[in-house]
């Protein structure tokens, strides 16, 4: 019931000042805290994190505003992860969690993730309401007055015991392992780098100097410079991370990306030597590569696919009772740690299964055979517009013509903008379809076959 007024696969998205303003941070703040409070009869309890992006000091001013106003208590974990917050939220009993961060958009987004009392993302039915409240037919809350108005707390500690339950996760060592990390300039960049120093790994950070512009600008959607770094220093891997650390990209000794299918693949086979699979198999999306589902299979593991949303992801693990499931841009998430993503879980179990058995991470790949895929994100106006005109239709004859075995066009959820992706034996198949596919949007968008944007 995802109704995408405002909220889409992964939140309250949109350009900071325009599409997403402080007022709008006020009003959900104001409806979390009434909503929450009306709920259980006492005062509201909201735990909020932020990453690192200059307007993200504007919405949580205005969301503490908003929650205080109704009676609600604020606790500010300040610059922080979005897997922290869902920590904290389910650990230290909050009502529920909110997370400024637009991901692994640039720095001029921004958005509101909303968590669970449980850790998961909030419950579809109450971002209906607020949806409901933002389009002001959701009915008032009271505003709270003298005793009854709501604090604001700092909880710093929340984030101190997050990266103390981080270093906790490891059964062993990481002495004598060189380790690029790629914190995107964005929340991982206080976290990552103590965690692995802790587990006793010499680390190479980049990434680490965020000045409120330069979010995103490596990380786990430009793992370039993790791979440059991993091949200059002679590292044994790296990991990079987004701009609020629930994804991990990695790369081998080699310098080679490692993505979220050649990640999901490790950690299925370790889950399943350690037997913690409990016969349910993975979980992963439609766009996952038909190379994993297939050598998966080969070593006894069942795949189930679904949506793309780690939201979607979660909710087909709970249902199948699966312990591990994620997406190809590297939201990964264990059950046995959390509701969520986490790409600092990710990275420090990953590492971990190589440890152990004393390889590396390209000899923990052997026998997954990916099939060729190419990926293509096109900006557009209106989502919807391309679809109404046939490009469903257009996308399956184009892969057949293409020799393609799969094609997969679909509108973001956290951007304006047509995912498409080509899947086949030969990548200029691949590579000649998404380019075709590309360029009728573009000549819908009346662009003479330009892809156009603004």
């Amino acid at each position: 019931m995802q109704t995408g007024r405002y909220f889409g696969t992964d939140g309250f998205r949109g350009r900071a000042g325009e599409g997403l303003t402080a007022e709008h941070a006020y009003a959900v703040g104001r409806f979390l805290g009434g909503r929450f409070s009306r709920a259980s009869g006492k005062k509201c309890r909201v735990v909020i994190g932020k990453d690192t992006r200059r307007s993200s000091y504007m919405l949580e001013c205005s969301l503490v505003a908003g929650l205080t106003a109704s009676g609600a208590d604020a606790y500010i974990m300040h610059v922080t992860t979005t897997p922290s917050v869902s920590y904290i939220t389910r650990t230290d009993g909050f009502d529920c969690g909110i997370m400024i961060s637009a991901s692994h958009n640039a720095f001029a987004d921004n958005g509101i993730k909303l968590i669970g009392p449980g850790g998961e993302k909030l419950d579809d039915g109450v971002v209906a309401e607020l949806e409901d409240y933002l389009d002001g037919s959701g009915g008032a809350f009271p505003r709270a007055s003298g005793r009854d108005i709501g604090a604001s707390f700092d909880y710093v500690c929340g984030r101190n015991r997050y990266i103390g339950h981080l270093i906790s996760l490891s059964a062993c060592s990481f002495k004598g392992y060189k380790v690029g990390l790629d914190c995107a300039n964005g929340s991982a960049w206080q976290i990552a780098k103590p965690v692995f120093d802790a587990l006793g790994a010499r680390t190479y950070v980049i990434g680490c100097t965020p000045d409120g512009l330069n979010i995103n600008e490596s990380g786990s959607t430009r793992p370039g410079r993790l791979c440059a770094l991993v091949r200059e220093r002679g590292l044994d891997c790296g990991f990079a991370f987004d701009g609020d650390a629930d994804r991990c990209i990695a790369a081998d000794e080699c310098g080679n990306v490692v993505d979220g299918d050649g990640l999901m693949y490790i950690l299925a086979c370790r889950l399943k030597a350690l037997g913690e699979l409990n016969g349910s198999g993975i979980v992963a999306t439609v766009m996952s590569n038909s190379g994993l589902e297939e050598s998966l299979a080969l070593r006894g593991i069942a795949m189930r696919r679904t949506d793309v949303g780690d939201r979607f992801v979660y909710a087909q693990m709970a249902a199948s009772g699966a312990a591990l499931g994620g997406e190809k841009s590297g939201h990964i998430i264990i059950s046995k740690y959390g509701a969520s993503g986490d790409g600092l879980v990710t990275a420090i179990k990953v590492l971990e299964a190589a440890a152990e058995r004393g390889v590396s991470l390209s000899a923990l790949l052997g026998g997954f055979t990916p099939m060729a895929q190419t990926e293509l994100s096109v900006p557009v106006r209106d989502r919807a517009l391309p679809f109404k005109r046939g490009l469903a239709d257009f996308a399956e004859q184009t892969a057949r013509s293409c020799g393609c075995a799969r094609v997969n066009v679909r509108p973001s959820g956290t951007e304006r903008a047509i995912r498409i992706m080509a899947e086949g034996k030969e990548l200029r198949g691949c590579e000649r379809c998404v380019a075709e596919i590309a360029r009728y949007i573009g000549d819908i968008q009346g662009c003479s076959g330009e892809i156009c944007a603004e």
